[in-house]
């Protein structure tokens, strides 16, 4: 028997007996719940039966506890239609974006070599300049500004045949901004959502709402340096969204741990090279 088939056994059989004491206790608070779950989960394309199974008895179950919060942020907050260019984003966020990414490009070698000594042979790194709003490494003065919009800005780096399994991102306060630093012609390296694989080579840019259910994969025996950067989501009222942003800036240290796991931190406490060392 397949390991994710053992998983997914051992998880309904310990679903089942909570929903039916959930049921018994608080029926209407469960409805309330698994409606919004279906609700906010009925948002994805390319629907399977693995993408439900995620969410409702496996690593979405954070993304479905909060699903009434978010599917609220939704009613105040700009037209999400999932996948985003920088076309989607008002001016002032959009200067920002292009701001720091012309940072990366225009130090991308010096960048690299930073990541590289300080990684070492990790098979899955983030190396973070700046994580919810907190400056973290400084060895790059123009990703040290007081950035209004912009709440994370790191590198994350893929060693050789290292893939993120399928997962959800827990809120919708802010969007996920993705930049391949050294895309390869290939269709091997990519990142999967909303039932279509984005090749890194056709565009190095990809924007989108991580909520939604995805995977980032690289199937060559070579690294990946992706730009990673959550920035706030445009809202009618976007004093509300900072609010709430601080208020997960305040926590964001302490949950690191829960959803990246797997991944090396290079942060806060961790001593970096200067740049181009």
């Amino acid at each position: 028997m397949k390991r994710e088939t053992k998983k997914a056994i051992k998880r309904t059989a310990i679903a089942v007996p909570v929903f039916a004491v959930l049921f018994v206790f608080i029926p209407w608070v469960t409805l309330f719940f698994i409606a919004c779950g279906l609700i906010d989960v009925g948002r994805n394309k390319g629907k399977t039966r693995l993408m439900y199974r995620r969410y409702f008895f496996g690593n979405g179950i954070p993304t479905w506890l909060l699903s009434p919060f978010n599917l609220a942020v939704d009613l105040f907050s700009k037209r999400n239609p999932g996948l985003h260019t920088l076309d989607d984003f008002p001016d002032e966020y959009r200067g920002e974006i292009e701001a720091v990414l012309d940072t990366f490009k225009e130090r991308k070698d010096d960048i690299i070599a930073d990541i590289d000594a300080a990684l070492g042979d990790s098979k899955r790194g983030m190396y973070v300049y700046r994580w919810f709003g907190k400056r973290q490494i400084e060895n790059i003065d123009a990703l040290n500004g007081d950035f209004k919009y912009l709440k994370t800005i790191a590198v994350s780096v893929f060693s050789g045949k290292e893939s993120t399994t399928w997962h959800y991102g827990p809120l919708r306060l802010s969007y996920r901004i993705l930049y391949n630093l050294t895309p390869v012609e290939t269709d091997q390296i990519y990142i999967e959502c909303n039932g279509k694989k984005h090749f890194w080579h056709e565009e190095p840019l990809y924007i989108f709402d991580d909520t939604l259910f995805h995977r980032s994969v690289n199937q060559l025996d070579s690294l990946r340096y992706c730009v990673f950067m959550d920035i706030a989501r445009p809202s009618r009222f976007p004093g509300v969204i900072d609010f709430l942003l601080g208020f997960v800036s305040a926590v964001a240290d302490r949950v690191k741990s829960m959803f990246y796991k797997n991944w090396r931190m290079i942060g806060a406490g961790t001593k970096a090279p200067a740049a181009g060392e």
